[in-house]
């Protein structure tokens, strides 16, 4: 009798946590497909423009998967770029500031490793319309998963759904190689060049819906698959045109998108910190 309660005892106990486990588990999944429930900013923030400066809004805010390292690494380098180049840069966690009036005051918007639905509807049709009406938009990796719901965001930031990304390994090594149809600034970037990263697959190619490809990887040369326990179906890729950076006009205004950057290391890349420089430098060009 008392072997019998013990071990009731651990199955209980072993049942307990695997409950925990599952319950666990599926918050985190959720959180990284719809990011938690938060109250959105609507107070309209103090900034003091400086003159003759193009104005950048850093905008790093998360409510679902929080880049944290890539995040704070980010911040010195772009601040150092904006140093180097004449640019003001205005940081924040703040929706209050995806105002109309405000919008207009900068030349770009980054969403800096955003992710979940970070600002209201109100806001998110202000800042459509400053990108329609000339002003630009840039994305860095966690910006391009799909925890933002947000139609017009999917078609002209990213113009392809995201699916997945590989877990075995996570981090891979490929070549980065820029497409030869690249116009503009990003034409006199290096050809190629490699780089360790997260590589994100999503379900179509931007290319076919209009966008620029500044570069691609191979995705023959990666192992895409993304599955995870019991979950089979995330066990394809992009193909070998696996584009990992890109652009398109929108309206009067700019995207540029870019599914590098998961963590610290990227800020470390001479070649990507090249390429958010001259998306910038493109975006901010009249």
């Amino acid at each position: 009798m008392r072997l019998r309660k013990i071990i009731k005892i651990v199955l209980g106990v072993i049942g307990g946590l695997v409950v925990m486990l599952a319950v666990a588990a599926g918050l985190f999944i959720y959180k990284v497909k719809n990011g938690f429930p938060v109250s959105y900013e609507t107070e309209h923030p103090a900034i003091d423009f400086p003159v003759g400066k193009p104005a950048i809004l850093l905008f790093s805010k998360t409510t679902g998967f929080r880049h944290g390292a890539s995040i704070d690494a980010s911040k010195p380098v772009i601040k150092a770029l904006a140093e180097k180049n004449n640019w003001y840069v205005y940081e924040t966690e703040e929706g209050g500031v995806f105002n109309p009036e405000q919008l207009a005051k900068f030349s770009t918007v980054i969403f800096n490793n955003s992710t979940g639905e970070v600002i209201n509807d109100e806001q998110k049709r202000a800042l459509e319309r400053y990108v329609e009406g000339g002003g630009s938009l840039i994305g860095i990796h966690g910006a391009g998963d799909d925890s933002h719901h947000w139609d017009w965001y999917e078609q002209h930031l990213l113009g392809a759904k995201f699916s997945h990304h590989p877990l075995n390994p996570q981090f891979q090594l490929a070549d980065v190689v820029r497409d030869p149809q690249t116009d503009s600034l990003f034409a006199r970037l290096p050809q190629k060049w490699a780089h360790s990263d997260e590589w994100y697959v999503f379900f179509e190619n931007p290319r076919k819906k209009g966008f620029t490809i500044v570069y691609t990887i191979n995705g023959e040369t990666i192992n895409p698959n993304g599955n995870m326990l019991f979950v089979s179906t995330k066990n394809f890729g992009m193909g070998k045109d696996h584009p990992v950076a890109w652009y398109k006009q929108t309206g009067k205004g700019k995207t540029f998108y870019t599914s590098m950057g998961h963590s610290e290391t990227a800020w470390q890349n001479q070649h990507v910190v090249r390429l958010l420089e001259t998306a910038l430098q493109w975006t901010i060009q009249q």
